[in-house]
């Protein structure tokens, strides 16, 4: 009797031990685009699982914010985009009256991929933006490497997919000693992750 009694309370603990489950979490990015930190936790499953769990919901990757011509987006404080069928305009602090960079001009080649960047600065903030342009599948995110350390930025399109977008970001100051630009490199991935395009400053 006794040994039916161990056995029984062995399997059950080889049970509780199957139905151990690993999640990982990571913490939400700061202001400027960086990650703060990253946890893994461990939690019990509960003993009584259902048969049949609904399959999770797939995770799209992120797509340009469409904006329609002349909406305004604010990417901080006196920091201002719109779109054109023309190009980009913006504003910062230093300069409210705002300022254009053209896509019909004949300076940039639609069908290229390319990546344009403007760097403005106040003692405040620093104000980064540009064009994209000419790559092949859906533009999803752009990373940036900087003096402050890699940041992510945002996307905007107009309508239509006009096989161009402004990306902007925001992020800290730091102190420059002029030997090289606040922007390194930036790379605009599709939502397959691929390289739509990119620039490098080095």
């Amino acid at each position: 009797m006794k040994r039916t009694l161990k056995y029984l309370a062995g399997a059950a603990v080889t049970a509780a031990v199957a139905g151990m489950a690993t999640m990982s979490y990571a913490a939400p990015h700061d202001t400027a685009g960086r990650a703060t930190h990253s946890a893994t936790v461990t939690a019990a499953a509960p003993a009584a699982a259902p048969a049949a769990a609904p399959a999770a919901a797939k995770k799209h990757a992120p797509t340009p914010r469409i904006v329609e011509p002349g909406e305004r987006v604010t990417g901080a404080p006196g920091f201002e985009l719109w779109l054109t069928p023309e190009g980009k305009h913006w504003t910062t602090p230093d300069m409210p009256e705002g300022q254009f960079r053209s896509v019909v001009d004949g300076n940039i080649d639609l069908s290229s991929p390319g990546v344009s960047v403007q760097s403005e600065g106040t003692p405040e903030r620093v104000y980064l933006s540009g064009l994209y342009y000419g790559g092949k599948g859906t533009a999803s995110v752009v990373e940036l490497e900087t003096q402050a350390g890699p940041l992510r930025g945002e996307l905007l399109e107009l309508p239509g997919r006009p096989g161009w977008g402004v990306w902007y970001a925001v992020a800290d100051p730091v102190a420059n000693d002029g030997s090289w630009n606040f922007v390194s490199e930036v790379t605009v991935r599709t939502t397959k992750g691929k390289v739509y395009a990119s620039l490098s400053l080095r």
